[in-house]
């Protein structure tokens, strides 16, 4: 936890200082952005990163690992002297709205202050959860979703739910739905429309949204009900087995149907 606040609120500053403080500060960052990659799977945000990390690394520095031509001139030339102190000037000022809110008590993010979007906020998470919920979907082709029905798992690609199945890492690919399915567990499911429609694709057997999930556990006919359970998983233990443990939280969506035709009724 220091390490992080240290890289993500100390480093940062030392981007800007001559070599080989700058070297440090990026060497810094990009080894935390690969501990990110190992750890988590945030797909392509840790790469950009790394991306944005380059510009610490001058030819000087570049030129012992690679060999490249390179040449540094004695003294900038007035245009790009003044081009730079132009350039510097206008973040500057349009910093000063940014800088503000992240100090402010009703800080925005993902905000633009302007409307050419030069100089914003940005941010993937606004807050850390501290423990991990999880939506697990279960469906079952019993005439009646009673107690005497026997609901099977779906499985997702990447997100928790077999807890026998270690973690796979997937970065820098995006599985949109199983990161929908992360914010979903926040939250109950009348606030995600979108999971309610994911359900009813699912009850139609609709093979494109099916292709979404690493198990489909009734590949012959879709289910006659499909119901959703909110479960809190923890990393197992030394010695325990597996590599999850869950508990039952509640019931996140009660047992749904598609709605029966007048020709099934009357059959």
């Amino acid at each position: 936890m220091l390490f992080n606040h240290f890289t993500e609120l100390i480093v940062p500053w030392f981007y800007f200082m001559p070599a080989p403080l700058c070297y440090w500060a990026g060497a810094i960052t990009i080894v935390f952005q690969i501990t990110l990659i190992l750890s988590g799977n945030l797909s392509w945000l840790n790469y950009i990163t790394i991306v944005l990390c380059i510009p610490c690394f001058d030819d000087r520095f570049l030129s012992r690992l690679l060999s490249i031509p390179h040449s540094v001139p004695d003294h900038l030339s007035v245009p790009h002297t003044i081009a730079v102190g132009f350039v510097t000037a206008i973040v500057l000022a349009l910093s000063w709205r940014p800088a503000r809110n992240l100090f402010s008590r009703r800080q925005l993010m993902n905000a633009s202050f302007e409307p050419l979007h030069l100089v914003n906020t940005y941010g993937a998470f606004g807050a850390v959860t501290r423990e991990r919920l999880e939506v697990v979907i279960k469906g079952t082709d019993a005439e009646f979703a009673d107690a005497s029905a026997e609901w099977r798992e779906y499985e997702f690609k990447g997100k928790p739910g077999d807890v026998n199945r270690p973690p796979c890492i997937v970065s820098p690919y995006h599985w949109k739905l199983d990161w929908q399915m992360w914010f979903a567990a926040m939250s109950p499911p009348d606030l995600h429309p979108w999971f309610l429609a994911l359900v009813q694709r699912m009850l139609e057997d609709e093979k494109r949204i099916l292709r979404l999930f690493a198990h489909n556990p009734f590949p012959d006919a879709p289910p006659k009900f499909i119901r959703a359970d909110w479960y809190r998983y923890r990393f197992t233990n030394p010695g325990e087995r597996g590599w999850w443990t869950r508990t039952f939280v509640a019931e996140y969506l009660p047992a749904v149907t598609l709605p029966r035709t007048p020709d099934a009724v009357r059959e």
